[in-house]
């Protein structure tokens, strides 16, 4: 049995351990609280039945429980900068044993495992079963969605850890990727400006039209682009291309 109502106990006992003031704690409590809701949400609009609604709703709830540690230690959410957050989050839960103070049914174990440890992936691995693979989806959708939503308003030292980055350019192959291949590599990215791109780049990896509804609908994309003028105009014109094409894309994906 999954008791969300005991487990969003527990999530709060958890981040009480956390300075409630940082800023960044405070953004990560507010984006998991979020985050669990829109999959429980995708969850009944895909018709799931009540207890796979129940385990969207909790892995939304510890998708990101590696975040607090991350926070704490090294200060960033960058995890090329510190730590891999997903794997993190699967250690804190499956090895020190996190998880049951969060439900105490082991049934649903790997299901939670592969679904945190492949939201934060550039893609979900294979090999996956087709439920486990169905929850990985529900939590990247909705994360994904959500990170948007935060992008549209909050600091951009608080999103991208510098105080402004419109001074710098594009790195040609992550502009590349983008356009071309639809996907970044996160190897190739060497500055904030190209983590905007990468961020662009989530419409790409949407698995249902719900999260991207939203997206259109709350016209996200429009109030990113907007909140950045790249000195260097080069570089406002690549920008002014990516808004374009990402704006495209959803357009031809809702379509059909």
């Amino acid at each position: 049995m999954i008791d969300i109502v005991k487990a969003k106990q527990a999530f709060s006992e958890y981040v009480r351990n956390y300075n409630p003031e940082d800023l960044q704690i405070k953004l990560k409590i507010s984006h998991i609280e979020r985050v669990s809701k829109i999959a429980r949400d995708l969850a009944k609009n895909l018709q799931l039945d009540e207890e796979d609604i129940k385990l969207a709703e909790l892995i939304g709830l510890l998708h990101d429980i590696g975040r607090f540690e991350q926070i704490r230690l090294y200060h960033t959410f960058v995890d090329r900068k510190s730590i891999n957050h997903g794997e993190f989050g699967v250690k804190l839960l499956f090895e020190d044993n996190l998880i049951r103070n969060f439900i105490e049914d082991s049934q649903y174990d790997n299901i939670i495992k592969n679904a945190i440890l492949n939201h934060n992936r550039a893609k979900i691995e294979d090999g996956l079963n087709e439920r486990e693979m169905l929850h990985a989806k529900i939590v990247r959708d909705s994360d994904k969605t959500d990170i948007l939503y935060i992008l549209t308003f909050d600091k951009t030292k608080t999103c991208y850890g510098v105080e402004d980055f419109t001074d710098q350019k594009f790195t040609n192959e992550v502009f590349r990727g983008f356009m071309e291949d639809k996907t970044i590599n996160y190897a190739n990215i060497e500055n904030e400006a190209d983590i905007l791109i990468a961020h662009f780049a989530y419409i790409f990896d949407f698995n249902f039209e719900y999260g991207l509804n939203i997206v259109k609908n709350k016209e996200y994309l429009e109030k990113i682009y907007n909140r950045y003028e790249f000195k260097n105009k080069e570089t406002a014109d690549m920008y002014k291309n990516i808004y374009e094409e990402a704006k495209k894309y959803i357009e031809d994906k809702l379509k059909n």
